[in-house]
């Protein structure tokens, strides 16, 4: 019997690229943001994929990540590195020829000091208090660095996906004055969200994550990803019976019950419990029980014949509506899929 299969749209990966580039003037760049392996769907695919729809600029998380997909994508892309210049990182951005967003005054020092001379850039922090230097310490690095001069000079945004939020306009506010007191080639504040917020967001160069991979909030993004659990065993269960840990679901008539091989291991989180179902084609087989480490019982009951596997995640239940299933957001559900899954791409 085969093993659950994850397919992965890389079609769907590219137009939803082209999609969010669209939205920006042809003087903005549309990078991608590709950390986290490619939010979970495999770095070298994607990357390769978004490249030859036409990124030339990627962002990750964390210099290793960078590594990873340089070797994927080869020389001639921009690979920024979010976390800057981590101690220990050192010979990674010489050999992959990485870019740090440098975060603090302590980076830009280590930097400037080590790789005299090589292009960086600077992350401001324009109110998220996450990443980034506030106006007071980008001050003092200008005082001290007065030929500062990053590439790109980026922030992040905290609010975009409540595009009435006070707070985007602010961090607008604050990225633009801070950004003034640079001399920096490029700016970047969005991500998916603040694509969709307009034209005064977009600088020169946008990061596009979430949408990428068919997330919210870009509504018309294409999914992705479908996920496909084989059915391992069905048995009648009769009325007044239970079924799986806690006995939480009883039978209130003659079911068939269908047990499928996925689980919380696998990052289908337990919390969804009955509040998800699995499809068969387009019939929806509710959940019932809790959902174990390797196994989840379906109720298949109305199926006239049961698949040899039901789809948990597809066109109709998206990462974004099962994520409402486990409370959670759809970058969970990405992110926490696992190892254990045959991973199948198609263009």
């Amino acid at each position: 019997m085969p093993g659950a299969l994850l397919t992965i749209d890389l079609g769907a990966v590219a137009a939803n690229w082209r999609a969010l580039d669209a939205k920006s003037a042809n003087t903005v760049e549309t990078g991608a943001v590709i950390k986290a392996n490619a939010y979970g769907l495999g770095v070298g695919p994607v990357g390769r994929a978004l490249q030859k729809a036409g990124a030339k600029t990627f962002f990750v998380a964390l210099a290793a990540e960078g590594v990873v997909l340089r070797q994927a994508i080869g020389p001639t892309a921009r690979i920024f590195v979010f976390s800057g210049y981590m101690q220990g990182d050192e010979s990674a951005f010489d050999e992959f020829d990485l870019t740090p967003l440098l975060n603090s005054a302590d980076q830009v020092v280590r930097y400037l000091t080590h790789r005299h001379g090589a292009e960086y850039g600077l992350q401001l922090d324009s109110g998220m208090n996450r990443l980034g230097m506030e106006s007071p310490e980008l001050v003092s690095v200008i005082e001290h660095f007065p030929a500062i001069d990053p590439v790109l000079t980026m922030s992040h945004l905290a609010c975009a996906d409540e595009p009435e939020h006070p707070q985007n306009l602010d961090q607008l506010t604050a990225f633009n004055e801070m950004a003034a007191t640079l001399t920096s080639q490029q700016s970047s504040l969005s991500a998916t969200g603040g694509i969709l917020l307009g034209a005064d967001y977009h600088m020169d160069i946008t990061r596009p994550g979430i949408g990428l991979y068919g997330g919210e909030p870009f509504m018309d993004a294409r999914p992705v990803v479908t996920l496909s659990l084989p059915v391992i065993q069905t048995r009648p269960v009769a009325v007044g019976e239970s079924v799986g840990y806690g006995a939480t679901w009883v039978a209130p008539r003659p079911s068939t019950i269908a047990t499928v091989a996925g689980g919380y291991a696998d990052g289908l989180i337990r919390a969804m419990g009955s509040n998800a179902s699995l499809y068969a084609g387009d019939t929806r087989c509710p959940i019932v029980g809790r959902v174990s480490m390797d196994l989840i019982t379906v109720d298949v009951t109305d199926l006239a014949q049961v698949p040899a596997s039901l789809d948990i995640l597809n066109t109709t239940q998206t990462v974004d509506v099962l994520a409402d299933a486990a409370g959670t957001i759809g970058y969970e559900i990405l992110t926490s899929l696992g190892n254990r899954y045959q991973r199948v791409y198609k263009d």
